[in-house]
């Protein structure tokens, strides 16, 4: 990597890296996420991702490919190179959130249809089920107003 990380920067990485760790991603795409959104350069090799990082080159490789599933991070190719610099997403959080919020209706339609087959001697569990579907629905109608109110500002 050309542009050597500061210590507050490797110390900026390791906090971004745990709270997101605790959001569910492994530690190695914590870090691979975090170095991307602190890093000056904005677009990283794999290379250059690994030896920052001091990572294998197999937990690397899959934690590139868990953000790039999750479309936490994307890449770009230049002309007569053949690697992939990699890059935060960051900037399509927009996008990215409309997405996941859009993304609950089929659970929802799930837990509808598994409603609709349970049998009516689980009062309650089916009221809690009941709830979650409302609650859902209720969470997407005012993500989504969120979201054109924060555009709309």
């Amino acid at each position: 990597m050309d542009n050597k990380l500061t210590d507050k920067q490797k110390e900026l990485i390791e906090s971004l890296g745990v709270i997101q760790e605790s959001m569910g991603l492994s530690p190695a795409s914590s870090r691979v996420d975090a170095l991307l959104t602190v890093a000056d350069n904005t677009e990283l090799s794999f290379d250059d991702i690994r030896e920052a990082l001091l990572l294998s080159k197999s937990a690397t490789s899959n934690a590139i490919n868990n953000l790039l599933m999750l479309k936490r991070i994307g890449y770009k190719t230049k002309l007569g190179d053949r690697k992939r610099y990699f890059h935060t997403r960051l900037g399509q959080w927009k996008n990215t959130l409309s997405e996941s919020i859009e993304g609950l209706t089929a659970y929802n339609d799930v837990i509808k249809e598994i409603l609709d087959n349970r049998t009516t001697d689980t009062k309650e569990f089916n009221e809690q089920l009941k709830d979650l579907i409302q609650f859902i629905e209720y969470y997407q109608k005012e993500s989504k107003q969120l979201i054109e109110n924060w555009k709309n500002r």
